[in-house]
């Protein structure tokens, strides 16, 4: 996959000598389930503690393909009357020669309106980006793509090493967001990246990360004349204003346990959900995807995988039987 790496490197020279604008953020296929990835206002949701990891291989079969894996733990807890929620996330994302890992902190403050609550959130934490210089010889790359005479091994535009010598940046990010669950739906609206962060390299070299808008939202539908079967429609909406996508997603839930369903990006994606709880609380799913566009021909799919364990430290009840707005 030569080409589709000498389109990145070249991409890459061609900003390198002024400020690139990037978005970083992931794409996620069961958003749904891990809401705390992109709103920290989710956080506590069904005031539930929760624990969740998830790892993405994307367009396996391309040479530096991308690859994401998340860890996130959240808890609610009351004070007096209030309700509360704080939460730690972590992501390493790696995608071609650039590697992304942040560390955020979270809090949410919940208060009860009508049926449901309505949280209010906040992400505070660093980002650290580096670019891996030292794994490929740029100068041969952008030979092989016509580039003869374009780069120089001396090109001071370009990061070199590792580290003290200028691949690595590290700056401070934040993140804020709305969410509001009742017993049979839930919307949410956040702002990755609001202090759009810039990482630095060199004097010559920088890349800032976007801010990034996600406007989601889900229904459950127990159907009537079978109340074991329970439909889930979802969408996300994200925008950094200069591109949009937007995920469209349905999922069938069966006798509380079993999740089956299909999605479509618009900006080019099908893909395949499954999902199961293993015990009362803890969640395994699977999401297979596959471009519908000209990457079909060079990519096997992506594929993401997600655990998560949920469980009620508020309210504990008799009964271990796990409940939550997504999982009636």
């Amino acid at each position: 996959m030569h080409n589709a790496q000498s389109k990145l490197v070249l991409i890459f020279l061609a900003f390198s000598c002024v400020t690139a604008m990037a978005q970083t953020d992931p794409q996620i296929g069961q958003y749904m389930h891990l809401q705390t990835t992109y709103n920290p206002a989710a956080a506590g949701e069904g005031d539930l503690m929760r624990v969740a990891g998830m790892h993405r291989m994307q367009y396996t079969g391309i040479r530096d393909m991308p690859m994401s894996t998340y860890f996130a733990f959240s808890s609610p807890f009351n004070i007096k009357k209030t309700k509360h929620a704080v939460g730690v996330r972590f992501l390493n994302d790696k995608y071609g020669y650039f590697m992304n890992q942040t560390f955020h902190l979270q809090y949410a403050y919940r208060h009860k309106v009508g049926k449901g609550y309505l949280s209010a959130g906040v992400d505070l934490g660093f980002a650290n980006m580096s670019f891996k210089t030292d794994s490929v010889n740029l100068e041969q790359v952008v030979s092989e793509a016509g580039g003869e005479g374009f780069y120089s091994a001396n090109d001071p535009a370009v990061p070199k090493g590792n580290g003290k010598d200028g691949s690595n940046g590290m700056a401070f990010d934040m993140g804020v967001g709305i969410y509001y669950s009742a017993p049979t739906w839930w919307v949410g609206a956040s702002y990755s990246h609001l202090t759009q962060p810039k990482i630095e390299w060199s004097d010559l070299a920088s890349i800032r990360m976007v801010g990034t808008l996600y406007l989601a939202g889900g229904y459950n539908w127990r159907l009537k004349h079978n109340r074991n079967w329970v439909l889930k429609p979802s969408v996300m909406v994200m925008t950094d204003f200069a591109n949009w996508d937007v995920n469209l997603t349905m999922m069938a839930e069966v006798r509380e346990r079993f999740r089956f369903g299909a999605g479509y990006r618009i900006a080019g994606s099908v893909n395949l959900l499954l999902g199961v709880d293993i015990i009362n609380g803890l969640q395994l799913g699977y999401t297979y995807e596959l471009p519908a566009n000209r990457l079909l021909k060079a990519t096997y799919g992506s594929h993401e995988i997600f655990l998560s364990y949920g469980f009620n430290v508020l309210k504990p009840k008799r009964t271990n039987k796990y409940k939550s707005i997504r999982y009636l």
